[in-house]
């Protein structure tokens, strides 16, 4: 089993992950959330820059899960998971480039290239997911799976140090302040996920249909699919009550993920300790998701990600009580230890479940119910925020989707024949 990890496909398929987590890490989870506070959202309430915060990351998650299952559907009848992977990422580099231009106070252009950045990312991500099945067998799901999410918290971690680094010392790159390197960072962010996706589109090769579609007949045939998987998905009863499962809990991953550095600033901690402490998460969060594709391997997907919620249910009630920044740190190591596991084993579970030759169609299913369930999270934040006047009667809600979410996978694990 180690020797998958030195196959080129699947080294090349993990490289996409090391490319696009400079979005997640430099973009989603870093700057976007303090600029969006501080720069493009200047002079408003907290509670309303969490509100359009929560509104900016779940309108984009709407649009995404409307598209997920449909653009796999039609990556499955055309052969073309690979290009349309290659288009997702120049729509999501160029998108991120595009914060370059935005100036203080115009939160709505901010927020539109954001939606679209994360309609590249998202995207990418479910071609990305439906191509393991390319690369690796099943028994390898796991170790593999982890792989990819290791090399991504390790490549975006190297680039948000530069990023951070540009911040804290803009003279040593000839940068005027911080808030130019800030901007000068969404940049390097674009670069980056460009250049380190050129692997997977010249070493992956898919297992596409016999006979390949063109662009508008895999489009219709896509939807014909499409709307077929749904009409006879309840034949799939351990996948539906999984799609449940996970809808619910990574939406409190995510939401974890999206929203942390602006509970912090809201807590009144420094900025730069919140953007330290997420630089430790994704340097813990290396070697824990090895270490959990490992222990998945050995004990069962479903199990690990079992202790996984349960780590983050106990992190939640720590940060709706959480007073000080070194508490931040130490949820940051917490959450790193377990935030990698949590999201390879669920994408390896589900891949254990997928009908062959329908890889793009069902990928396009989980990324939905992941999307669908963001729309929720950071909503029910800023809603709950906004109406309480309390950031933290917001964060204490997230509880409540790890532990619905355990309780769907339980049922789900229950129906499956096999153990996965």
């Amino acid at each position: 089993m180690k020797s998958a990890l030195t196959r080129k496909p699947v080294i090349a398929w993990a490289f996409y992950d090391w490319a696009n987590s400079a979005f997640a890490t430099t973009v989603m989870a870093g700057f976007f959330p303090v600029f969006f506070k501080q720069f493009w959202s200047v002079g408003v309430d907290a509670s309303v820059s969490t509100f359009r915060l929560g509104l900016a990351n779940g309108v984009a998650s709407f649009a995404i899960a409307v598209l997920a299952p449909l653009l796999g559907a039609i990556a499955d009848r055309s052969g073309a998971r690979v290009r349309l992977l290659a288009l997702a990422t120049v729509l999501g580099a160029a998108a991120t480039g595009g914060l370059f231009l935005v100036q203080a106070g115009q939160w709505h252009l901010a927020a539109i290239l954001y939606g679209l950045a994360s309609l590249g990312f998202w995207s990418g991500v479910t071609f990305c997911d439906s191509l393991l099945l390319d690369v690796a067998s099943t028994e390898e799901f796991d170790l593999v799976s982890a792989y990819g999410y290791s090399l991504g918290y390790i490549g975006g971690g190297l680039l948000f140090a530069l990023n951070v680094l540009m911040t804290l010392k803009p003279q040593w790159f000839g940068i005027a302040n911080a808030s130019e390197a800030v901007r000068l960072s969404f940049l390097t962010v674009a670069v980056w996920w460009l250049v380190f996706s050129v692997p997977i589109v010249l070493f992956v090769r898919e297992k596409g249909p016999e006979q390949p579609l063109g662009a508008v007949a895999a489009a219709r045939a896509g939807w014909r699919q499409l709307g077929a998987t749904v009409t006879h998905i309840r034949a799939y009863r351990p996948m539906v009550w999984f799609l449940l499962a996970y809808w619910l809990y990574i939406d409190g991953v995510n939401t974890v993920i999206k929203m942390a550095v602006d509970y912090g600033l809201s807590l009144g901690f420094p900025q730069e300790s919140l953007v330290a402490a997420l630089l430790l998460t994704q340097f813990v969060a290396f070697p824990a998701a090895l270490a959990f594709g490992w222990l998945g391997s050995r004990i069962g997907a479903a199990n690990g990600i079992f202790i996984g919620l349960a780590v983050y249910a106990v992190a939640t009630v720590g940060a709706y009580r959480m007073t000080s920044a070194w508490e931040f740190y130490a949820l940051a190591v917490t959450i790193g230890l377990v935030q990698g596991g949590v999201q390879s084993l669920s994408r390896s579970y589900f891949g254990a479940l997928v009908p062959d030759g329908r890889q793009g169609e069902f990928f396009g299913f989980y990324n939905m119910m992941g999307k669908f369930a963001a729309v929720l999270g950071p909503l029910l934040v800023g809603v709950t925020a906004l109406l309480t006047g309390s950031t933290r009667a917001g964060i204490l809600s997230v509880l409540l989707l790890f532990v619905a979410g355990g309780a769907l996978l339980w049922r789900a694990r229950s129906l499956q024949p096999v153990p996965v």
